[in-house]
């Protein structure tokens, strides 16, 4: 039986540990590149919108998650016209699912008076406008957005006209309300 050599083993079991040590210090800079960095978890957490400003008829767009969000504070006379249009819409009752169950209602939103949307084009994605009034894009209009590239045409709930080349609604995002004034977009209350 031949003898151990302890110099030969310690130098082996010292080789190891370096080695790990080199493979754990190679990895962890690879591992960190595959998390997102501080600005983009910032970009995907929610935002809180000051409503206190906004009048009657006023829309405002705000940035999350790259896109723009659309906030419209909706007089009562522009709520209760939206039952009236049911027969010129591609998806009335909000069937496609692009939007949280607290919006699948007649205004899409969680009360009626402030609408919350995603402000791209369900189409090609382009960026419609808000034209509120009455006859803007032609006799018939009765208000909403418009998106002039393709011509989609979408109501004051963000329900498409049948006709037009977007295919569903504009999407709602996760939202609530912390109180009367406050608006935060991104996550769901657990109350509603």
């Amino acid at each position: 039986m031949s003898e151990i050599d302890l110099k030969k083993r310690r130098l082996l079991q010292l080789a190891g540990v370096w080695g790990a040590a080199g493979i754990v210090g190679g990895a962890t800079p690879f591992i960190s590149s595959l998390t997102p960095n501080r600005s983009a978890r910032l970009q995907g957490m929610p935002i809180e919108v000051d409503l206190s400003t906004m009048k009657v008829g006023d829309q405002r767009t705000i940035m999350w998650r790259g896109k723009p969000i659309w906030v419209v504070k909706r007089p009562a006379s522009v709520v209760s016209s939206l039952t009236g249009l049911d027969r010129l819409l591609s998806d009335p009752e909000s069937k496609v699912e692009q939007q949280p169950s607290y919006a699948q209602n007649l205004h899409r939103s969680i009360r009626p008076d402030y609408l919350v949307l995603i402000g791209i084009c369900t189409h090609l994605g382009c960026s419609p406008t808000y034209r509120p009034e009455k006859g803007s894009i032609d006799p018939e209009w009765p208000g909403g957005f418009f998106c002039s590239c393709h011509g989609s045409k979408f109501d004051m709930a963000g329900r498409v006209f049948s006709g037009v080349p977007a295919p569903t609604n504009l999407e709602v995002p996760p939202h609530h309300f912390l109180d009367d004034n406050t608006l935060v977009v991104g996550s769901e209350s657990s109350s509603e």
